[in-house]
């Protein structure tokens, strides 16, 4: 007598979908104005003078710098505006409640820092009662200092189309980055040869980030959101030892003799 074909509830399951916590790299594209009109032409003109920056990239908005209200943002025109450009915006960070809230109507949620959560509005403590003791609440623990930054080291080229981004750390690549490819980092970056792609530093708003590059040659180089682009180097830089840096909102290049 033959045995029977096991019943597809004993059968062994495999499961349809897991659900896991991770970490992602992801940009802030600040907005510094509320309106797609000025925003998205601005960006475009980047990109017809760095090709493929930003292209296909996923984008948070951060909205800390919007002083309008939130009905008065055009979320659908920037969404609209982006995605014609083939930047993807995923969510927002920063700004208040109900400039997120705003976002999130519009398919744009909050999105969260590692470990790190939205400001929320704090309401005042209420007075105590007649006849209570109002207990006065203990001074917060003093700050641990900062740990030291890390550094990621890479020691082969990076390719075109590639995008190495070093979290909260320093970057230093011991070869060439060719044209096409993208360096992040939230500290500075060195590259101990040919710079001709993207280097991008001070990811964390860190505006005393630095750029290092013994072949300075790049189609963009940016520090905690501060960019300048090839065509507006002096023909003097290209091709020298440079460092770049910020000096109040103005980037200087100085050559490292």
């Amino acid at each position: 007598m033959s045995s029977a074909a096991p019943r597809p509830d004993t059968a062994t399951r495999i499961e349809p979908f897991r659900l896991r916590g991770a970490n992602f790299n992801l940009l802030v594209l600040r907005l510094l104005d509320h309106r797609p009109e000025a925003v998205v032409p601005a960006i475009g003109d980047q990109f017809r003078r760095a090709p493929g920056f930003l292209r296909f990239a996923p984008i948070v908005l951060g909205l800390g710098d919007i002083q309008v209200p939130p009905n008065e943002v055009d979320f659908p025109g920037l969404i609209k505006g982006l995605r014609e450009l083939e930047i993807m915006p995923i969510g927002t960070t920063g700004g208040t409640a109900e400039m997120r809230n705003a976002a999130l109507s519009y398919g744009l949620p909050p999105v969260r820092s590692v470990g790190g959560k939205e400001t929320d509005d704090i309401a005042a403590p209420a007075a105590p009662a007649d006849g209570a003791t109002q207990v006065t609440p203990a001074p917060p623990p003093p700050a641990k200092p900062a740990a030291a930054r890390s550094t990621m080291v890479v020691d082969q080229p990076v390719r075109a189309g590639q995008r190495i981004w070093a979290e909260g750390a320093d970057l230093i690549i011991t070869s060439t980055v060719n044209a096409g490819a993208e360096v992040i980092a939230d500290g500075n970056i060195h590259v101990y040869g040919a710079l001709r792609g993207r280097a991008i530093a001070g990811g964390a708003n860190n505006m005393e980030a630095r750029v290092f590059a013994l072949n300075f040659d790049p189609e963009l180089v940016s520090i905690a959101g501060f960019y300048a682009v090839r065509e507006g180097f002096p023909a003097a830089q290209i091709g020298k030892a440079m460092q770049v840096r910020l000096v109040g909102e103005r980037m200087r290049f100085d050559l490292i003799t």
